[in-house]
Parts: structure tokens; C-alpha cells; sequence
């Protein structure tokens, strides 16, 4: 609470990082901080979740090893490694079973990652009636990067610069062998319907 900005009546406070969902103490002390804090988790497939945290990892250590080499335990028997962090992650059901026994669903808002870059305005929609705010950030703020591959957000009213992703995001994955991926796809699975009963929410990763 000491290192979050003073917040005056008429205004919301927002702190991110990718971290809280899979910290199992996140939610006991964020519970005990602010209980009637609201939740928003960006969600995509776990597939090109896992992928596209090995490539941010990959671009800072050159040397490590294939994305296919550390997805599995035992290649040959097809045993994947849901100990690395790359594919722990992308069991979101296991995750949000923790969140669930201090927050109830209502408090919790999942955005479609998936979305956010084929449809910013209708997920921004989502965000800003989940707030409880006017619907201020509309189409007009958003215009798509081909370089980048995703949506920036300008300013209609002023004309500095439109803000897009820095340049850690929009890299080129690596391309994967197609089993890996058929493999990962089948893992994931029934974590993933899972977790669209526990959200109430079809993703359609599948």
C-alpha cells in the first residue's frame, strides 16, 4: 500500500505485472491489502503463450537450448515438462483456482489476448464497463502496426506520437516443429476447457 500512489475519490489506481497470476502468495496478500480490488488477466492461447516466452528469453540468452528440447521431459514417450515456467504458465485453471478461494469471479475480468489485437476497441469496452467508467477509448484510438503486427494507441485530441508496444514485443517466433506444437495443443487441452467452465468464457484456442 506504502508504494502505490494516494488516490483521490473519482479515481482508480492500476498496477500491473505478469507475475501475480502465478505467484501463489499473490492473492492471500493482495485479499488482505485491498479485498474489493478488481482483477483483469490478459489470457492467450498457451501455445503461443509458451512459444513467445521462450523467443523474449532466447533474444537475452542466445545459448540456451530449443524450444523443443526443453518442452518435453521424455521426447520420445511425449512426456511435456509442465515444470518449466514457459508451459506452467499456460495452465491458467490451476492458477485461477488459487485466485478463486479469495476473489469471487465477479471481481475477476479475463481479456482475450487474441482479441486485444484483431479487436482493442470491443476489449477496451469490456475493460472500461468492468471499471465502471465512461467508454472514453474508443475505435478512433486505435490504429494497427503492420511492422509491429499489433494495434497502437493514439491520441485523437493531441498529436504526439502514437504509443505502441516496445520493442521487446511483436519479435519474430521461432519456427517449431509441427509435432511439438500438435503435442503441446493436446496437453493443453483439458486445462483449457477447464478453464473456460471455471470463467464461464470460450477462448476458441482450440
Amino acid at each position: 500500500r506504502n508504494v502505490m500512489p494516494k488516490t483521490l475519490d473519482g479515481q482508480i489506481t492500476m498496477e500491473k505485472t505478469p507475475s501475480y497470476f502465478v505467484t501463489n502468495e499473490a492473492p492471500r496478500r493482495i485479499h488482505c491489502m485491498a479485498k474489493d480490488t478488481k482483477l483483469i488477466v490478459v489470457v492467450r492461447n498457451p501455445v503461443t503463450r509458451a512459444i513467445s516466452d521462450y523467443t523474449q528469453t532466447l533474444s537475452k540468452k542466445p545459448e540456451i537450448p530449443t524450444f523443443e528440447v526443453l518442452a518435453f521431459k521424455n521426447r520420445t514417450l511425449g512426456l511435456i515438462d509442465a515444470s518449466w515456467s514457459a508451459i506452467r504458465i499456460g495452465i491458467y485453471a490451476l492458477h485461477l483456482e488459487n485466485w478463486l478461494q479469495y476473489f469471487p469471479l465477479s471481481q475477476i475480468l479475463f481479456v482475450s489476448g487474441e482479441r486485444l489485437i484483431t479487436d482493442p476497441a470491443g476489449e477496451m469496452d469490456k475493460v472500461q464497463d468492468f471499471l465502471g467508467l465512461k467508454r472514453i477509448v474508443t475505435e478512433k484510438h486505435f490504429y494497427f502496426n503492420k511492422t509491429k503486427g499489433f494495434p497502437c494507441l493514439k491520441k485523437p485530441e493531441d498529436s504526439s506520437a502514437p504509443r505502441c508496444l516496445g520493442k521487446s514485443k511483436g519479435r519474430t517466433h521461432p519456427k517449431i516443429d509441427p509435432d511439438v506444437i500438435h503435442r503441446l495443443r493436446k496437453f493443453y487441452k483439458p486445462f483449457n476447457v477447464m478453464f473456460y467452465q471455471m470463467t464461464g468464457q470460450d477462448f476458441q484456442w482450440e
